[in-house]
C-alpha cells in the first residue's frame, strides 16, 4: 500500500498529567517519547509530565489510576482528533508537511513527539501495524478538515 489516510473519530483519548513521584507516573512509566501498547490502549508519553491514553481502554485506565499528589486527568476525546497515515510512503508524505526526520534512526516504531503538521501543531506517535509504518496523528479538533485535505494532496504524488 502506497499511503492511506484515515480519520478516526471517535477515539476515546485522555490526557494525564502527573509529576515525576506519583502513583499514576509511576503506573503509566515510560521513556518521555515514547509509546508503548498495553491491550487495547495506546499509552503515549507525549511531555515530560503528560501522557495520553488513545483507544477503548483509556477509561478504565483512567479510572484505574491513583491519582493522589499532583496528578489529574482530562478526557480530550472530543478536543483532539486523531488520524492515521499508513503505507510504504507515510514517511515521505509526513516529510514534505514538516521538518521532522522520519528516519528509522530518529523516530523508531514507539516514538512520540511534538511537530507542526503544514503549519498546525501536532503530536505525532509512530504506531506500526501489521509490518507497516504508520503514524498516529493527534490535533486541535477545529483543524480536522485542513490537516486531512493538506495530507490527502501530500499523498496524491505517491
Amino acid at each position: 500500500m502506497a499511503s492511506s489516510i484515515t480519520h478516526i473519530e471517535p477515539m476515546p483519548k485522555a490526557s494525564v498529567r502527573a509529576a515525576a513521584d506519583t502513583n499514576a507516573a509511576a503506573a503509566l512509566g515510560l521513556t518521555f517519547g515514547s509509546a508503548e501498547r498495553r491491550g487495547d490502549t495506546l499509552v503515549v508519553r507525549i511531555r515530560p509530565d503528560e501522557w495520553y491514553l488513545l483507544g477503548d481502554g483509556a477509561a478504565p485506565m483512567v479510572h484505574g489510576l491513583d491519582l493522589t499528589g499532583y496528578a489529574s486527568t482530562v478526557d480530550i476525546t472530543h478536543a483532539r482528533h486523531a488520524v492515521r497515515v499508513t503505507g510504504s510512503h507515510a514517511a515521505e508524505t509526513l516529510a514534505k508537511l514538516c521538518s521532522a526526520d522520519f528516519g528509522d534512526a530518529m523516530t523508531p516504531n514507539g516514538a512520540a513527539w511534538g511537530n507542526s503538521i503544514a503549519g498546525v501543531t501536532c503530536d505525532l506517535v509512530r504506531d506500526d501495524h501489521n509490518g507497516e509504518r504508520s503514524y498516529l496523528l493527534l490535533f486541535d479538533g477545529s483543524f480536522a478538515s485542513y490537516v486531512l485535505r493538506t495530507l490527502e494532496d501530500a499523498a496524491a504524488e505517491f
